[in-house]
């Protein structure tokens, strides 16, 4: 029996629903339901529907997809809404990790001293994409505080931690985060241990990209302690050898086990005077990075028609090589969109990654933080799990990481330049506070047209 909702995609033309709308149209539970493709770059998100809408015939559901640039027809009496925001305005590229912004954010800071990689959790870089992104999300939360009240959010994009708090703290919409870095941990852990990945139980503590297991049981055996073993006496591989060394030195398998994202949690990037520098292989993947990106800062000027026909020719084919799975993607093998919606649609129980307000999932870390945890969908939303205490020497990490999340977000929300050189400050990246300061007026300068509240 299906049940039919409107389903609408914010930032429809991103990349990521490429993949995350066909995961929609097999899920027999949402036979006849709406998918509205909402983006502000028009163009594009028309070009993406055009990709989906015959995909939609040939899954055979009754269900249709239809692009708008119209936030108020998009929101309308919604009953879901998926979020893939980036934070670059509408400027063309397909990436925002190759954007003028995000450049700005990585080339400002590494004039400091500061060498960031991906940049998009913490650092500067990882500030900037949510000081741009929050208004734009608080506005369409406004929308839909109007037009769909009830709507739950999900929402794919980074900051996690940063945008999901802001729009709980400061908006009544129904906010969960999904990610994919748990599942990729429990399948990592699982390859080393050399078991089926579905047939661990798990559980683990931490925030968006930065967490532990602290318990790990094959069909009720605790494999935990072979798991240490073998993290200790195995070459860890190319990209992941940090992780490693981090996990024996504390004692507890990091779950998330890319470097490059791992590195962003500690100050390393700001002792290197250049990015060759970098521990671990991080100078080689620094360097991958940093050559994709533009060497101009952003601007406000419209581009030569010519780039921007172009661009919209390689958009299309990049969008267009897509299939309908032959099952929708399951909680743990990826983020399972469709399963979760269709699991809160028709209030079935099913167990998920989310990222939610701790409310006491971590007993020892603030209810209102925002973590990812194991949760159970219900008619609601969902629910978290119990993950156990923070290790002590987990704890005084996240309590940090936790107050740097909500100054980024408060400091998005004010337009308040203070709670941005604090987060600064407080970010294990910190530089002295006077190269701080002239570093927080750069970045705030190179993204003026998209931080209207900074005034």
């Amino acid at each position: 029996m299906s049940d039919a909702k409107k389903i609408v995609c914010l930032g429809g033309g991103s990349v990521y629903f490429k993949r995350a709308v066909p995961d929609l149209l097999v899920n027999p539970d949402l036979a006849g339901s709406e998918i509205v493709l909402y983006d502000i770059d028009l163009e594009k998100v028309q070009a993406m529907s055009a990709v989906h809408e015959p995909l939609a015939e040939q899954a055979d559901s009754g269900c249709t997809v239809r692009a708008t640039d119209d936030l108020a027809d998009a929101v309308d009496g919604a009953d879901f809404a998926l979020s893939s925001i980036g934070g670059s305005g509408a400027v063309i590229g397909s990436r925002v990790y190759q954007s003028t912004y995000h450049a700005a954010d990585i080339r400002i800071p590494a004039k400091y001293g500061i060498q960031q990689i991906v940049g998009d959790t913490c650092g500067p870089a990882g500030m900037m994409m949510g000081l741009r992104s929050v208004p734009a999300y608080i506005a369409i939360c406004r929308e839909m505080e109007k037009r769909c009240p009830n709507a739950i959010l999900l929402n794919h994009s980074n900051p996690m931690a940063v945008l999901c708090r802001a729009m709980v703290k400061y908006t009544s919409i129904n906010t969960i985060g999904i990610c994919h870095g748990v599942q990729a941990g429990i399948k990592y852990a699982a390859e080393i241990l050399g078991v089926d990945a579905r047939e661990l139980s798990t559980t683990w503590v931490g925030t968006n990209h930065y967490y532990w297991f602290t318990r790990v049981l094959h069909r009720g055996t605790d494999l935990y302690p072979e798991l240490m073993r073998r993290i200790r006496e195995t070459e860890a591989v190319e990209g992941r050898r940090m992780t490693r060394d981090l996990s024996r030195a504390y004692g507890y398998q990091v779950v998330y086990p890319q470097d490059d994202h791992a590195i962003e949690f500690y100050p390393w990037m700001a002792q290197a005077d250049d990015a060759s520098l970098l521990p671990y292989d991080m100078a080689h993947e620094a360097q991958e990075r940093w050559s994709a990106m533009p060497e101009q800062l952003p601007t406000t000027a419209e581009p030569d028609p010519g780039v921007r026909e172009a661009f919209m020719g390689e958009y299309r084919k990049l969008v267009a090589d897509v299939a309908l799975p032959g099952r929708p993607t399951d909680t743990l093998m990826g983020e399972g969109v469709g399963e979760i919606v269709s699991a809160i649609a028709t209030g079935r129980r099913l167990v998920c990654v989310a990222n939610i307000p701790n409310g006491g999932c971590v007993p020892n870390l603030p209810a209102h933080a925002l973590m990812e945890v194991e949760a159970v969908t219900d008619g609601g939303g969902v629910r978290g799990l119990q993950m156990g205490e923070a290790p002590p020497v987990l704890k005084a990490i996240l309590e940090k990481r936790i107050v740097w999340q909500e100054l980024v977000a408060d400091a998005a929300v004010t337009g308040d330049r203070d709670l941005v050189v604090q987060a600064c400050l407080l970010d294990e990246m910190a530089i002295p506070p006077d190269r701080t300061e002239a570093m927080v007026d750069e970045l705030l300068a190179a993204s003026k047209d998209l931080l209207p509240q900074f005034g």
